[in-house]
């Protein structure tokens, strides 16, 4: 931990240190602004970090974010960063039971004749694959008209609604993405499978009037115009890590153990307030970025925060002494490739959303499995090659609500029922593949979002920060300034989003550390 910064002024103090400050840091240092970024926590990273989780193991798991599908290529040249994403042979499997029948829908990367076959055995003709191949058609040609915009100033909704087709704009931004889904897929599973891209990380109906939904699904489709989620190798780790060099290489001062208490502005100059455990520090700037969550940001800035925003996950991380064998006789190094749902039929995902409104843990939890080792076994350290395997879950509907006032037990209460609905499809229970710690414990540790909340600082345990914005600006915002022609303007001039909280920020993408760093840079060349 650095005790305190070299210089009393800067041209522009970073608050946060997670992926998005990195990238902000590292732009701006590259074109030759002094940089200080200050991170409360002994490491940078925030949310995409990796650890070994479990006592005397030295696998390294993907704590709080796990996959990456945002982060743009040109990112990635543009800081030369050292990291390699892998892609995963398999996108999706979706153990259901039929009449009694263990089975299941497979997607493979890429879609081939084992995906049409599926389809057609599960729903018993070839109507819903047709219905698939030309629902996510239109996705891909949605993407690939907005994933080149991300990196640059906002359009305006009505350029670019100009560059998509009228029916697609109709399913994906118009109406309730539920509509759609109702429209256009018979199948229960099937409907399940599209949906849930819409609910991760948001608590929110397929129906809801809101349109969070449709934001959340479009986010987690347009990446690099193709929408694929792949794995980090190294961990999620390994993306900061690469930062964080590449943030120290362009010449960034990196103080970690820095606790920001107060960022004070006139418009023009901005002091910032910071303490290391043992002494107060003060630094004045000429740009303050801001990598928290906006309703952190507003407290900094002594305003009142109102309510805070409202996460909805639970994320479990196993190691596992094998792969558990499934039901429906699926080879599991096949089906835990990819994305597993489990319980995530279309009526399963509503009747789990509206248990969790009532403040109750979903009597059937829907989630998502990832087994990263199988596409990346060096994070399995020296248990690499001993059968042994990382696992990942992320739940929807868990809102903070559900878990009350006794986290802890609540907690446990939700990880029974999760591994219930998990054990609906295996041969074996999950609990019997677990491995065991140094201690002699279980290896799996669970967050809630409360969980999250108190370790990152992370208001409501919401991944993005808030609600997602669309990747566009309202035809009538005012564009005048670089700050929001970049979708990152706070009401004080130089005080900016750079996190996910800005516009286009969210998930591991890096896009809002860009476009905030872009803001500046274009504001420092116009003098």
């Amino acid at each position: 931990m650095t005790s305190g910064s070299k210089q009393r002024r800067y041209d522009v103090v970073i608050v946060g240190g997670g992926h998005n400050g990195l990238v902000s840091a590292t732009y701006l240092a590259k074109a030759g602004l002094s940089v200080l970024l200050l991170e409360r926590l002994d490491q940078t990273g925030g949310a995409a970090i990796s650890a070994p989780v479990f006592s005397g193991l030295d696998a390294r798991l993907s704590r709080y974010s796990y996959l990456v599908s945002l982060l743009p290529e040109q990112i990635i040249e543009d800081l030369d960063l050292r990291l390699e994403l892998r892609s995963r042979r398999t996108a999706s499997y979706t153990p259901v039971v039929r009449d009694g029948k263990h089975t299941g829908l497979l997607v493979e990367r890429p879609e081939g004749t084992l995906t049409e076959e599926s389809f057609k055995a599960l729903t018993g003709s070839d109507a819903e694959y047709d219905a698939w191949r030309a629902f996510y058609g239109e996705v891909t040609d949605f993407a690939e008209a907005i994933a080149p915009t991300l990196l640059s100033p906002l359009r305006t909704e009505k350029e670019i609604r100009e560059q998509v087709e009228a029916e697609t704009w109709d399913a994906l931004v118009a109406h309730p993405l539920g509509k759609v889904i109702e429209e256009r897929f018979a199948d229960d599973t099937v409907r399940g499978v599209v949906a849930t891209d819409a609910l991760i990380g948001t608590f929110a109906g397929m129906n809801d009037p809101s349109l969070v939904q449709n934001r959340c699904f479009l986010y987690h489709v347009i990446g690099n115009g193709t929408g694929e989620w792949r794995v980090p190798v190294g961990g999620m780790g390994a993306v900061t890590d690469a930062l964080a060099e590449a943030a120290r290489l362009a010449g960034v001062e990196i103080v970690t153990g820095a606790g920001v208490s107060r960022i004070e502005s006139d418009g023009t100059t901005a002091d910032v307030m910071w303490h290391d455990g043992r002494l107060t520090h003060n630094v004045e700037a000429r740009w303050v970025l801001s990598n928290v969550a906006p309703w952190v940001l507003q407290i900094l800035l002594g305003e009142e925060p109102g309510e805070p925003p409202m996460g909805s996950q639970l994320k479990i991380n196993f190691l596992l002494d094998r792969l558990p064998r499934l039901r429906s006789g699926v080879d599991p190094e096949v089906a835990f490739a990819g994305t597993f749902h489990v319980a995530e039929d279309y009526t399963q995902l509503q009747a789990a959303y509206d248990e969790a409104a009532a403040g109750k843990i979903p009597s059937v939890p829907p989630g998502e499995l990832y087994c990263h080792s199988l596409t990346d076994p060096s994070i399995l350290g020296s248990l690499a090659g001993t059968g042994k395997h990382t696992l990942t879950y992320f739940g929807v509907h868990m809102p903070p609500p559900v878990f009350g006032d006794n986290v802890a037990a609540n907690r446990d209460h939700a990880v029974e029922r999760v591994l219930d609905a998990i054990n609906v499809h295996l041969e074996e229970p999950i609990e019997g593949c677990l491995a065991v710690d140094g201690n002699g414990n279980p290896c799996l540790e669970a967050k809630t979002p409360q969980d999250v909340d108190k370790a990152l600082a992370m208001p409501g345990g919401h991944i993005f920060h808030g609600d997602l914005s669309w990747p566009w600006a309202p035809n009538r915002s005012r564009l005048d300034t670089p700050a929001q022609r970049w979708g990152v303007s706070t009401d004080i001039p130089n005080v900016l989003l750079c996190g996910s909280g800005a516009r286009r920020g969210g998930a591991v993408s890096g896009i809002g550390g860009h476009n905030a760093a872009q803001a500046v840079l274009e504001a420092h060349r116009a003098g």
